[in-house]
């Protein structure tokens, strides 16, 4: 089976002066292959360059080196000819729900915008109701402003809105880190039951190694910006190569997610 997002060889640094100085890269040569209606993991500490990859996935930013095909094509083909398309079917849900979405608008003028912008068109509020049915939300909130709803509701809104133009791609940008535990397990489910309904390739960045050996067929360890470790989510939590990676699989033994309760080493091995 091709790839649906192909990176080879990509290499990213940050225009600021200090880097300049340095010579460092934010990501250095970074190979990875995404297979459709797959879910990839992409882990590492804070400052390994996991959100700076997905951005260059999307095409939010763009490579000094190498490439990223989406499809068949260069990201920067697509941004240059057909970019609503590129953008429908390539979205992402950041981290923080409280940031992404506009405080001036109602959940129904959130979840309408990327309909509007990329589609053309003005979506019916049976739509947005659907949408948020869709993440297990009442359309009742359809009226409401986001400092009326808990983070927990806020990120399924921001997973609809998301979802709203039929992506092939969602990158979920640690969307869990900044709930509460009980609720990130309910995010997880979501996210895992929208993959198998809607087909979905599923690109998760986090931290927390229990979370991609619940979610992810396969992964990517990164480390100051160069893979250390690739492979199947199973093998490399079970056997990891690196020094790098056993701390981060020591850090994450004792994590434990809700339905079922399962460790990090058992979420591996159900794989």
């Amino acid at each position: 089976m091709s790839a649906l997002v192909d990176v080879r060889g990509l290499r990213f640094r940050y225009a600021t002066e200090k880097r300049a100085k340095d010579e460092s890269w934010t990501l250095d040569r970074v190979d990875l292959a995404l297979a459709p209606s797959s879910t990839f993991g992409i882990v590492g500490e804070s400052g390994s360059g996991k959100s700076t990859l997905i951005r260059l996935m999307c095409g939010l930013i763009r490579p000094n080196e190498g490439h990223v095909r989406f499809d068949g094509r260069d990201v920067g083909e697509w941004l240059a000819t057909s970019p609503r398309e590129f953008r429908a079917r390539n979205q992402i849900v950041f981290q923080n729900p409280r940031r992404s979405l506009d405080p001036r608008m109602t959940v129904g003028q959130s979840l309408s915008q990327p309909i509007r912008a990329l589609e053309r068109r003005i979506p019916d509020t049976s739509e947005l109701a659907r949408g948020l049915e869709r993440v297990g939300l009442s359309s009742s909130l359809l009226g409401r402003y986001p400092h009326q709803l808990s983070g927990g509701q806020l990120q399924r809104v921001a997973i609809a809105r998301a979802l709203s133009v039929g992506p092939r791609v969602l990158y979920a940008d640690e969307p869990t880190s900044a709930l509460d535990v009980s609720v990130q397990a309910q995010v997880l489910n979501l996210l895992m039951d929208l993959r198998d309904e809607l087909g979905l390739a599923l690109v998760m960045v986090t931290h927390n190694l229990a979370v991609v050996g619940r979610l992810a067929e396969n992964i990517v360890v990164l480390n100051r910006g160069v893979v250390v470790e690739a492979g199947p989510t199973a093998e490399v939590l079970a056997r990891p190569r690196t020094d790098y990676t056993a701390s981060l699989v020591e850090a994450a033994a004792d994590v434990s997610l809700v339905d079922g309760g399962k460790s990090l080493g058992e979420a591996g091995r159900t794989r």
